[in-house]
């Protein structure tokens, strides 16, 4: 641990601390920190932060506790503290937002298609308030009750800082144990998720279009401190 740089270290106290809350006490910790629906009265505004230092069980804390390790160390080597902590968070934050944009649309579309058929406003969220779903449209219940959690979205942002670096370094998957660099690696990551994120092929509880988030904030931001000095920025 001596060799794992300050901030990440902390990083990955927090995110431990905050797992370890978590199994001993479920329910209050993912009432309060996990990332409900805007509309579900359970949500919270600073879940849109605190989602991230949650996680569902061992394997997913391991591997993101993992990535950010191995990703971040050389990425924070390069930028130092404060630019490694705006772009970890920018790219945690633009992975809840489009995945609550995602969820939003499809929601308002259900809410909508509802409505015309002679329901008030009050009398769906009356319904799914008591946990019930709509038979015709039972996405519409599980996106008013579902929550979203994990570091994911800011270590895909990682990845994609990673491979601008670093683009011939090779990388592998479990499920494909044969080495790609990072340049083709990091892009094909993306485009799964987006593909299964759009088509929802994976009935999992994968948030792909949160890792997609991640990667774009990831990707712009890249570009842009490319272009411009950041250090002009603060």
């Amino acid at each position: 641990m001596n060799r794992i740089p300050g901030t990440i270290k902390h990083l990955i106290i927090i995110n431990i601390i905050m797992f370890l809350a978590t199994q001993m006490m479920p329910q209050q910790m993912m009432n309060l920190f996990a990332m409900h629906f805007p509309l579900n009265p359970q949500f919270r505004v600073w879940q849109l932060i605190t989602h991230m230092f949650m996680h569902a069980n061992l394997l997913h804390i391991s591997f993101n506790m993992y990535a950010l390790w191995a990703f971040g160390t050389p990425l924070y080597h390069i930028w130092g503290e404060k630019k490694f902590l705006i772009f970890y968070f920018a790219a945690g934050l633009g992975a809840v937002l489009l995945y609550t944009a995602v969820q939003y649309y499809t929601f308002i579309q259900d809410l909508h298609a509802l409505m015309a058929q002679g329901l008030s406003k009050e009398e769906i969220f009356a319904v799914l308030n008591s946990g019930k779903v709509y038979i015709q449209f039972p996405e519409m219940g599980q996106i008013y009750w579902s929550v979203m959690l994990g570091a994911s979205g800011a270590i895909y942002g990682l990845l994609v800082a990673f491979a601008f670096y670093f683009p011939n370094a090779e990388l592998m998957l479990i499920f494909i144990p044969y080495p790609i660099k990072a340049k083709y690696f990091v892009p094909l990551l993306v485009l799964l998720d987006l593909i299964f994120g759009i088509t929802n092929v994976m009935h999992t509880p994968i948030a792909h279009m949160a890792h997609v988030g991640g990667a774009l904030v990831g990707y712009i931001l890249m570009r842009t401190w490319q272009k411009h000095d950041f250090r002009r920025w603060y």
